[in-house]
């Protein structure tokens, strides 16, 4: 009887001694700081309209390291320049990968594969493709007179409505002026008056970004999710957006297959991606097929048309807000050119002062106010914090870039904070991220702001603009648009009116 019973005090006392050792481990984790969590949705509830201003506002109170809880993935955010620094340079490798996702984006070729492809030989190889065949300098380059072009085509709409003088919806028409060079860049042709036109293109455009940024409930809520994702019309949605896509993007492929298909001066994109379909070259058993032509192409129409179209109109917001500061760049685009009546690409390197305004532009409305969110692969420390395999990490750039103890007047657009700085969007500084940095830094950086640069020095160079009667400086909104997207856009359409000076 007494072995019994000192048998029975000795299993307690070693089951009790397990729990003690496991729940000691379990609380030697040092997580980041949470909010309160709801079951189920956890921290969704928590998240606004605009969810990168919600997340730094929560920052001020749980610290630039938080952990939240989206429904049922763990998700780091990251807003402060040394926590990003930690991520996306000293633990690059340990958290380049990105969120796998079994839900209703599988429609979108696999979840993409530049932008949202896992880290791995495949993702490796076709970001090989588009930094030394898409958008490497020279191919860029290579584009210039379809910018100058594309760029000119809307010079000319505005000089007639200059006329009149009408006001020029210049949100709409830089977005179709953006459409106009991504299209021709990546097809070799423009779509106008076609029933796919660029009007129609970037319709489609802004329905892709708004359900990719959109939270799918069968990612976050097992088991039931689809049925909540199918309920309040989601799911339909990413299908019938993707298949326009899908025809649209067939439809161009098979024309560029054409043998009746004439040869063109310059391969456009189509024809790169065809010709390394064509020769697999160094893919090993990473074989690529149409399907990852079309892939491509989203992510160029994706990052290309919305975030250059966003910030030169943002830029010209500004500067309506605050005429001295557009006088100021008029000035130094009319000097630079002299007598020529137009800005090439060849005359941007001699206006700094616009490149100012394009940088204070991309701190103060970061087309992405949220970089994409990576996936972690191994364990690493940011600020001391324990992060973990398969937790979901993102960079609040819009909060960084707003941030009082790396800039001053945060909140002020004051484009000369960057005249004896440094301080540069290529992704070493990491108090101003708009294109992000390390492995997943956007590749089509220079892309866009060679784009960017040329259409406002145009804008700037050949028109005055005013405010339309009856609107002052301070009427001007600068509301960002609510609803969850890649990008974040101006509320209202701007409109100006032009006054031809050249």
């Amino acid at each position: 009887m007494e072995f019994h019973t000192l048998f029975l005090l000795h299993l307690l006392l070693v089951l009790s001694l397990l729990l003690f050792m496991k729940k000691k481990r379990k609380n030697a984790k040092n997580l980041p700081p949470s909010p309160p969590k709801l079951p189920i949705i956890g921290n969704l509830h928590q998240l606004g309209e605009l969810s990168h201003q919600s997340l730094f506002k929560l920052s001020k109170k749980y610290g630039p390291v938080m952990l939240l809880h989206l429904a049922g993935i763990p998700t780091v955010i990251l807003s402060s320049a040394e926590a990003a620094k930690t991520a996306l340079k000293v633990h690059d490798l340990n958290c380049c990968s990105r969120p796998s996702s079994a839900g209703p984006r599988r429609l979108t070729y696999n979840f993409q594969d530049i932008s949202f492809a896992p880290y791995g030989d495949y993702w490796r190889q076709m970001r090989k493709i588009c930094v030394l065949e898409l958008f490497s300098t020279k191919r860029v380059q290579s584009y210039r007179s379809i910018r100058e072009e594309e760029v000119e085509s809307l010079m000319d709409f505005i000089s007639e409505s200059s006329i009149s003088s009408t006001p020029v919806n210049l949100t709409e028409k830089l977005y179709a002026l953006t459409a106009s060079i991504i299209l021709k860049l990546a097809f070799g042709k423009s779509f106008r008056g076609s029933n796919f036109d660029n009007h129609r293109f970037h319709e489609v455009i802004q329905e892709s970004e708004a359900v990719l940024g959109s939270y799918f409930a069968s990612e976050c809520v097992p088991y039931v999710g689809w049925i909540i994702d199918r309920i309040t019309g989601l799911h339909q949605r990413l299908e019938g957006v993707f298949k326009e896509l899908d025809n649209f993007f067939q439809q161009v492929i098979d024309d560029h297959q054409s043998s009746e298909r004439k040869k063109q001066d310059q391969d456009d994109i189509i024809d790169v991606l065809l010709k390394t379909v064509k020769e697999q070259s160094g893919f090993g058993t990473a074989m690529l097929s149409e399907v990852n032509i079309k892939a491509v192409l989203l992510d160029v129409f994706l990052a290309g048309v919305e975030t250059s179209a966003t910030t030169m109109i943002w830029a010209m917001a500004e500067l309506a807000k605050k005429p001295e500061l557009m006088k100021k760049a008029q000035d130094e685009v009319r000097n630079a050119i002299g007598d020529k009546g137009k800005v090439s690409e060849s005359d941007i390197d001699q206006l700094q002062y616009l490149k100012m305004i394009v940088k204070e532009t991309l701190r103060l409305h970061p087309p992405a106010p949220l970089l994409l969110p990576r996936e972690t692969m191994s364990y690493f420390k940011i600020n001391g914090y324990d992060i973990f395999p398969k937790v979901q990490v993102q960079v609040n750039v819009w909060g960084i870039g707003r941030d009082p103890e790396y800039w001053e007047n945060p909140d002020e657009f004051v484009p000369e904070r960057f005249a004896d700085d440094s301080i540069d969007y290529r992704g070493q500084d990491f108090e101003f991220l708009p294109f992000g940095s390390g492995r997943r830094i956007c590749p089509g950086m220079y892309m866009a702001t060679t784009t960017m640069e040329l259409g406002l020095a145009n804008l700037l160079c050949r028109f005055d603009w005013r405010l339309p009667d009856g609107i002052k400086e301070e009427d001007i909104n600068m509301e960002e648009k609510a609803g969850l997207s890649l990008t974040t856009s101006k509320k209202s359409d701007l409109q100006l009116v032009p006054v031809k000076v050249l």
